[in-house]
């Protein structure tokens, strides 16, 4: 087990934007990928497992956990979390999906703006593998349980390379969340 909180950072796929009228906006996206291999500092391959994030998820649920969304892992520059219902974190087929409502400050727009032109172009997570959360096959690594305390925006060159987000008006991502819920349903 790791002695120290990890980052991990993976590179933005892809980056669409719009805003509405109130300029509210949300950033979606996917701060990790399942079974995507990455070389860590030219040591090890790492990949995350789709159970790696199933016990902070319960948590989170459960209200015994509280994950926030910063820029480059720097608690100082905070844009959301789970606690107050500004991020939510969800995992799918893909990965660990990230949907946040950016606040109406500067920072907020700042980091809008940045994503929108592909100047921030990563996401990351902050971990520790949690007991028996981690196997190691030589040099590969693969992630099975780990314990979540940020998922970030990063600014800087990011270590994984197969991962999603955008930057859009909130108005569209909830007319498309009902799109898809009545599709759902039908």
């Amino acid at each position: 087990m790791a002695d120290s909180i990890e980052h991990r950072a993976a590179v933005i796929a892809e980056c669409r934007a719009s805003a509405d009228s109130s300029g509210a906006a949300l950033l979606v996206g996917y701060a990790a990928v399942f079974r995507s291999q990455t070389t860590i500092a030219g040591a090890w391959v790492e990949e995350v497992a789709p159970t790696a994030f199933d016990k902070t998820l319960a948590d989170i649920a459960e209200g015994r956990a509280d994950v926030v969304l910063v820029i480059d892992h720097d608690p100082q520059q905070l844009l959301a979390r789970t606690r107050s219902g500004t991020l939510k974190l969800s995992k799918d087929s893909h990965g660990l999906k990230v949907e946040a409502t950016l606040p109406d400050t500067q920072l907020g727009r700042d980091i809008a703006e940045l994503v929108r032109r592909g100047d921030a172009y990563g996401m990351s997570f902050s971990f520790l593998p949690r007991k028996d959360g981690e196997t190691w096959q030589g040099n590969r690594r693969t992630l099975r349980d780990v314990e979540l305390f940020d998922v970030s925006v990063v600014r800087t060159a990011p270590a994984y390379s197969a991962t999603e987000v955008s930057v859009r008006a909130k108005q569209e991502a909830d007319r498309r969340r009902l799109e898809y819920e009545f599709m759902a349903l039908a």
